[in-house]
């Protein structure tokens, strides 16, 4: 079954110059009745037909529009959208959920009830939070009055990332023990400077903090603690030896709020003072 939803990610990429509008529904005003309001993120692309749609426009509107083939609904988390499906069409919808990507293609004849073809799939999310990026972006354009080009950039980016990872999910668990140990290491470099532990990092992950040090143990070979101190220490001789920042500074800057620790670490971590660090 999957490999209609290849064949459809393949076609929208392939057609991308002609992709025409972009819609992005907002939250700004209360959801009508019977729309469909959900947690996460969707994206509707219409390949066949008329899909006529009421969304919040972001100008305290509430609009109604009529989609046709090479347009795409964008609906961040929380917005809402309510199609009539009194025409014909074809419309592919994406799913983002926290731990799944859906497909779900539904396809409706004009002056009929019901729906003559609907067909669904999932697979695993991957955990590098790449996709988090391109959904955040896309997700503050809703309020940006200049939306072109970076829409169409975004989506695209965000189809070849879907038809990757329906090509090649991650299905057993070695992958995703792997991708799970890679996306929490790139969580931890960018926020090293905040104050998180195991924890946090365990909680923004949905997993145990037991079952985070294991994977620290299995796939890193050290504990978490000292991925952390390793990150920071890192940034710490980076900064070091490129800026004039004060001790103090420093120690803040990578996640230490006692600076009288931070040269305590240091200097058993390398054998040297951070005094000592920045003058050799």
């Amino acid at each position: 079954m999957h490999n209609i939803f290849i064949d459809l990610l393949d076609s929208a990429i392939s057609d991308f110059e002609s992709l025409n509008n972009i819609w992005f529904a907002g939250d700004s005003l209360p959801p009508l009745e019977s729309s469909y309001q959900v947690n996460f993120p969707r994206l509707e692309l219409v390949f066949k037909g008329r899909y006529a749609n009421t969304f919040d426009n972001q100008q305290s509107n509430v609009a109604d529009i009529t989609l046709g083939v090479g347009e795409a609904l964008f609906i961040p988390a929380n917005a809402w959208n309510k199609p009539d499906w009194q025409h014909e069409c074809s419309v592919l919808s994406l799913l983002f959920g926290k731990s799944q990507l859906g497909f779900s293609l539904v396809s409706k004849r004009e002056h009929e009830e019901g729906f003559y073809d609907v067909q669904k799939y999932s697979v695993p999310q991957r955990s590098s939070h790449a996709i988090d990026h391109i959904l955040n972006a896309l997700s503050s354009l809703t309020h940006e009055k200049k939306k072109q080009p970076a829409d169409k950039f975004l989506l695209m980016a965000l189809l070849c990332y879907c038809k990757d990872m329906i090509e090649m999910p991650t299905a057993d668990c070695t992958r995703r023990s792997q991708d799970l140990f890679k996306g929490i290491c790139i969580y931890v470099q960018e926020n090293f400077h905040r104050n998180i532990n195991r924890n946090t990092v365990a909680e923004r992950f949905n997993i145990s903090p037991n079952h985070l040090s294991r994977l620290f143990r299995q796939e890193g070979h050290m504990r978490f603690a000292d991925y952390i101190a390793w990150v920071r220490l890192e940034r710490a001789k980076f900064m070091l030896k490129r800026y004039n920042f004060r001790l103090e500074e420093v120690a803040n800057r990578c996640g230490y709020h006692d600076s009288n620790y931070f040269c305590r670490v240091f200097k058993r971590k390398t054998g040297k003072t951070p005094t000592e660090y920045r003058v050799h």
